[in-house]
């Protein structure tokens, strides 16, 4: 297990980078705690391959350092690294069994044969595989054939960490809670560092102690589940994050107050002058529907998705979401909506401002 830390790190695919647009990966200065299991969380494109290829190895970055502990990997081969890596395909030896499969990386490694056998039993029942360890690994469906990637991945107990690149990619939708859930458990079993790309939420949020939302080649919040919903610290973690995600509204902030189109809605904490593009961030669950309270609202249409009600809305001309229990009578008259001040964010520029005790 290891400390990972990233010490000015970019990366650019172009030669001769001129500007920080040339930079799929802009910089990162991270400390990544050794033990704790970490999800990379984005869109397509965002970066997040880039990063993980660049820990394990596979690409040498255009600018800065990676330490494992305090010592320095940036130009270590692979090998070197003593990582484990599990990609989004299947890779696996069809001529194999999946128990020589799985046994692999430790016969590698000069393991006893008592220890192998105990593992690789271990590995398998975690995997669901124990009732076809000896049939060969080639005629098995393409996520039977992931699980043995898995199993392989997690087979060694003395890595520095575990790099997964959206694992889960060709498994059967029915099988990925049960593995998210295993994973979890060799995390809190074992210990092991755990690096988990992903642009699933739902994974990042169930799998990780720490989720890493990134956009545009940046990291743009390092937190809880907890903290990316309660406090997104930029807007796009506001509206990646959650389902649907936060309303952003273009805004007017004065002290305690946020006036959108002239309306008024109170805040909890007051605000210095802001400049630049200036928004409220609310989450749809922290909005609510009333007779009588609240500001103008036109409800468009409301989904009914079993556990609660997603009302579509216009608030002052802008398209807005809010939840409302499964139970709630949405009637005519439900012709204003109110928003709890404690869960009003304030943005500038899309990134979160802190205000103070108002």
């Amino acid at each position: 297990m290891a400390r990972i830390t990233l010490d000015n790190l970019a990366h650019s695919y172009l030669p001769d980078p001129r500007g920080e647009d040339d930079y799929a990966l802009k910089q990162l200065d991270h400390v990544w705690q050794d033990g704790e299991a970490y999800a990379l969380l984005g869109a397509s494109g965002c970066g997040k391959s880039t990063l993980l290829n660049i820990i394990s190895g596979l690409l040498q970055p255009s600018r800065g350092r990676i330490l494992f502990d305090d010592f320095d990997v940036t130009h270590a081969a692979t090998a070197e690294r003593n990582i484990a890596q599990v990609f989004q395909f299947p890779v696996v030896y069809d001529t194999m069994t999946v128990r020589q499969n799985l046994a692999f990386p430790l016969k590698n490694r000069g393991a006893s044969a008592s220890y192998i056998a105990q593992r690789v039993q271990t590995i398998a029942a975690m995997i669901g595989m124990e009732s076809v360890l000896d049939r060969k690994a080639r005629g098995l469906t393409a996520d039977a054939k992931q699980k043995i990637s898995l199993g392989r991945g997690m087979v060694r107990e003395d890595v520095n960490a575990l790099l997964f690149d959206e694992p889960l990619t060709v498994i059967d939708p029915h099988m990925k809670w049960e593995l998210r859930t295993q994973l979890k458990s060799l995390h809190r079993d074992f210990g092991h560092t755990m690096i988990y790309v992903t642009h699933d939420q739902t994974e990042a949020l169930t799998f990780a102690d720490k989720v890493v939302v990134m956009h545009d080649g940046r990291v743009v919040q390092i937190g809880t589940p907890e903290d990316l919903f309660e406090r997104p610290a930029h807007t796009f973690v506001g509206y990646f994050i959650g389902s649907p995600g936060m309303n952003v509204i273009p805004a007017k902030i004065e002290g305690a107050r946020a006036y959108v189109n002239g309306a008024e809605i109170a805040l909890e904490r007051g605000y210095t002058a802001l400049s630049g593009k200036v928004e409220i961030g609310v989450r749809p669950e922290f909005a609510r529907l009333s007779a009588t309270e609240g500001l103008p609202v036109r409800i468009r249409r409301v989904e009914d998705v079993g556990r609660h009600k997603i009302v579509r809305a216009e608030f002052f001309g802008h398209d807005i979401n809010i939840v409302a229990a499964e139970d709630e009578n949405i009637g005519s008259d439900k012709t204003r909506v109110a928003f709890d001040p404690a869960r009003v964010n304030v943005y500038a520029n899309d990134w979160l401002v802190e205000g103070s005790a108002a």
